[in-house]
């Protein structure tokens, strides 16, 4: 299914709540002017306030899954909107809030 593509300035946050912005942005495919980002690119997460059973375990970092099934850049797939990516160390999602909505891929 089509989705808008994610760029640097996406709005991208873990479950919880936690800010998540990418490692590594893809310079080849520029989205009114900022960078898109490929599955390939790892995402540090900042101020994610999850507590469970009482000890501290935050999301630090999330990698996406699943992207694009048709376009790729650099050989790797790009993010959309309705990919799919895992948080470590406990496993949840990261949800796409807000990004560009010009540009659609599959």
């Amino acid at each position: 299914m089509p989705g808008f593509v994610v760029h640097v300035g996406a709005t991208v946050l873990c479950a919880h709540g936690g800010q998540a912005q990418p490692t590594a942005p893809n310079p080849r495919v520029l989205l009114g002017g900022a960078p898109s980002v490929t599955v390939a690119a790892p995402y540090a997460i900042a101020g994610c306030p999850m507590v469970t059973g009482g000890s501290p375990t935050p999301c630090v970092t999330g990698q996406w899954t699943l992207g694009a099934t048709r376009v790729t850049s650099n050989g790797q797939p790009l993010v959309l909107v309705d990919s799919r990516a895992t948080c470590v160390p406990n496993g949840t999602p990261l949800l796409v809030t807000a990004t560009q909505t010009r540009v659609t891929a599959q």
